[in-house]
């Protein structure tokens, strides 16, 4: 055991997107987190948008332990109660009204054990229309007005990946409210039920936008500002072989450190916060820029505070010098795992594993914990 939350215990009901991110989370930062999965008998519904992922390749669980039970029969329901009452914290992503109809709604998790952590993880929330309204990653970063400021001009919003609305807004901000709640609970005795929508954490990140909006100095035309495509100095450019450079020159002596090492004349250049000229400042960018190799800009910038970096792959990020100096990815049996953050000084986060394949026995895990003992047998 190891991570500052060594000693906390967290029972998720096993769910798709920011749940299981949340249990690794909390995992990956020392908590025993137990993932209840249907029985072998009781397969998984199948889903249009099934990942097929192997269990060992299926890196949200890592440092989770899963144990089977059957929530539509009232001895796996039990079981499930049965280990909530050794718990810190209880997870379930289902929509509004399920974990109720299946016995372990707030209510009853509540009074089986009074200072548990009740999360509630979902896209909408628990109230509002459109609360019991299926949707993904793209929908809640849409409801919440982030996904209509993801776009170059006259083109349209850009997914973020499924980043920004299960993992940001969702998974990491309702570990983050998890363990506000077991502190507080720590002092008080009494847990309470976390509301975590992904839409209400995609638009808590938007808190600074909202203040530019405010100022009258950020846009709602996508793609005409500082940090959205809009200014010249702050985008990505095509190098000669076809790979890219990102370019971050927002200070002005950032800007002046770009411009002296792009080997061209740039005494008639348009002013860096001259809007009107962006269109003609970011054609002579594109002209240097496409002069050199990806290789040969990442040589020249290396080093310098012009805030330019190349467009690295996956594969290119693990090889990077930086990156292999703070381990920032782990290859563990052939997967690469995201390693830990943060780090601390005194109590360090679990190393990455593989998830692990086999499920253990839920009984046994009852009975450790009630004991107050670590994990159960297989």
């Amino acid at each position: 055991m190891s991570g500052p939350l060594a000693g906390v215990r967290v029972v998720v009901l096993a769910g798709m997107g920011p749940v299981p991110f949340t249990g690794m989370l909390l995992a990956d930062m020392g908590a025993d987190v137990v993932r209840a999965t249907r029985p072998a008998n009781r397969p998984q519904r199948a889903l249009a948008n099934t990942d097929g992922l192997r269990p060992e390749h299926d890196l949200a669980n890592r440092g989770v332990d899963a144990v089977p039970v059957d929530l539509k029969d009232p001895r796996g329901v039990e079981s499930v109660l049965r280990l909530v009452e050794a718990a810190d914290v209880f997870i379930e992503g289902y929509r509004p009204g399920v974990a109720e109809r299946l016995g372990l709604g707030p209510e009853v998790v509540l009074q089986r054990n009074p200072a548990v952590v009740y999360a509630r993880l979902t896209g909408y929330g628990q109230t509002g229309p459109m609360s019991k309204q299926a949707g993904h990653d793209i929908n809640y970063v849409a409801q919440s007005g982030a996904l209509h400021a993801m776009a170059r001009a006259d083109e349209a919003p850009r997914p973020p990946l499924n980043l920004l609305g299960d993992y940001a807004g969702g998974g990491t901000v309702a570990a983050f409210g998890i363990v506000c709640a077991v502190l507080e609970a720590r002092g008080s005795g009494r847990g309470q039920v976390l509301d975590a929508a992904m839409v209400d954490g995609v638009a808590l990140l938007t808190a600074k936008l909202q203040g530019l909006r405010a100022a009258g100095l950020f846009a709602d035309d996508p793609g005409t500002n500082w940090i959205d495509s809009g200014a010249p100095y702050y985008d990505t450019y095509r190098c000669a072989d076809g790979r890219y450079i990102a370019v971050g020159a927002l200070e002005a002596d950032f800007y002046r450190e770009f411009l002296s090492r792009l080997d061209v004349d740039v005494t008639d250049w348009p002013d860096q916060h001259d809007q009107e000229a962006w269109p003609k400042l970011r054609e002579l960018i594109a002209t240097a820029v496409e002069s050199k190799t990806q290789a040969e800009w990442a040589a020249i910038y290396g080093g310098t505070d012009a805030c330019v970096t190349p467009v690295l792959t996956f594969d290119e990020a693990t090889e990077d010098p930086h990156n292999v100096e703070r381990q920032l990815f782990q290859q563990v049996d052939g997967a690469l795992h995201p390693s830990p953050a943060p780090r601390f000084s005194r109590t360090p986060p679990r190393e990455p594993a593989t998830p692990r394949s086999q499920p253990i026995d839920v009984q046994g895990l009852i009975q450790s914990w009630s004991a107050g003992s670590g994990r159960g047998e297989a």
